[in-house]
């Protein structure tokens, strides 16, 4: 609460700028249209942020020129929504690079401690059914709990491993999950594997992957692109449709999966330093999946507040997963024929 009085004092000019920012740049000065074209928040919004995170960000320091928590906040969100590099924001904001590259990691650290607060897969039939109704009006594909993809981002070579990094499309990267709901919220987000990694791999070894193969949702389906294995719980196209019922099922799956292709559009375009048309992140593997991980959170905080987006980007295509070697599962044909005769 001390950071927010202390803010919304400057603001309205009740303290003098100099005396709690030094020399660093006042960017709540702004209107809410410079902040979210920056940082992408409103000002309401980066206060709350603020709050939040500064209990894990104000160190105890016996120099009279600490970073103040806003600063370390706000510059890292405009490294996180613009891709710059980071010299640009230091001369900006009148810190050292050594600040910013000091204030960065404590920030995104921050940021994913609070992610369980604004990423949760629907495992209960209370927030399924809701779910469920907002897909269904999409196209009319009933009981989808969530839709499905990857997408990489592109990094550095690192120095290590460096080949497993290199994807389909001949570039590094890591391969990241995303699963959203129907409003495009993420409900999960799993940063970790390197780009050379199969999209069905990466849902097997992760922690929804797992239960959902345990039987922890009886009644409810993911939907993904013919790159996963069909499964009980997961849902994919024919890849050969022979029948008017068998392409009305693909053609409503389509439409209704493309929700999460257009979850990673709004993700990257939110947040340009994932999307390579800003260039790569030139970081190590490990941090570019804290960079992640914090993004997914900050997606969900900008629709949770319905802050607008005001361009989603022609985003390149990710690299094709290829074929899945998956053993056909008999019990997910049955499930998917099954509801080919219904729709």
């Amino acid at each position: 609460m001390a950071v927010l009085a202390l803010l919304e004092d400057i603001a309205n000019g009740h303290i003098r700028n100099e005396r709690v920012f030094r020399d660093y740049y006042d960017f709540l000065a702004h209107d809410d249209d410079w902040l979210i074209s920056r940082f992408r928040f409103p000002r309401a919004i980066l206060l709350e942020l603020c709050t939040e995170l500064s209990p894990g960000l104000e160190r105890q320091t016996a120099r009279s020129h600490a970073l103040p928590v806003p600063i370390q906040v706000l510059t890292t969100l405009g490294f996180l929504a613009t891709g710059s590099f980071q010299r640009e924001l230091a001369d900006r904001s009148g810190m050292s690079q050594g600040a910013l590259s000091r204030a960065i990691p404590p920030v995104l650290n921050g940021i994913i401690r609070i992610s369980a607060r604004y990423i949760r897969f629907p495992y209960d039939a209370v927030n399924q059914a809701n779910i469920k109704a907002q897909f269904a009006a999409i196209a009319g594909f009933p009981n989808v709990i969530g839709a499905i993809d990857c997408t990489h981002i592109a990094i550095k070579a690192p120095s290590e491993g460096e080949y497993e990094y290199v994807n389909r499309k001949h570039f590094h990267s890591l391969n990241v999950q995303i699963i959203c709901d129907a409003q495009m919220r993420l409900t999960n987000i799993v940063a970790r594997w390197p780009g050379s990694t199969h999209d069905s791999f990466v849902l097997r070894n992760s922690s929804v992957g797992n239960r959902l193969e345990a039987g922890r949702v009886c009644d409810g389906w993911l939907i993904g692109d013919s790159g996963y294995a069909l499964r009980p719980w997961l849902l994919t196209p024919l890849a050969n449709p022979q029948t008017v019922r068998e392409q009305r099922y693909n053609d409503i799956h389509a439409r209704t999966r493309t929700v999460v292709e257009r979850a990673i559009g709004q993700l990257k375009s939110r947040w340009r330093c994932l999307d390579r048309s800003g260039g790569m992140l030139l970081y190590h593997p490990e941090k570019v999946c804290r960079i992640v991980q914090a993004c997914g959170v900050l997606h969900n905080v900008a629709h949770r507040h319905s802050v607008p987006l005001r361009e989603v980007m022609d985003l390149p295509e990710d690299p094709d997963p290829g074929p899945n070697n998956a053993q056909p599962n008999v019990e997910a044909i049955r499930i998917r024929q099954q509801l080919i005769g219904r729709i």
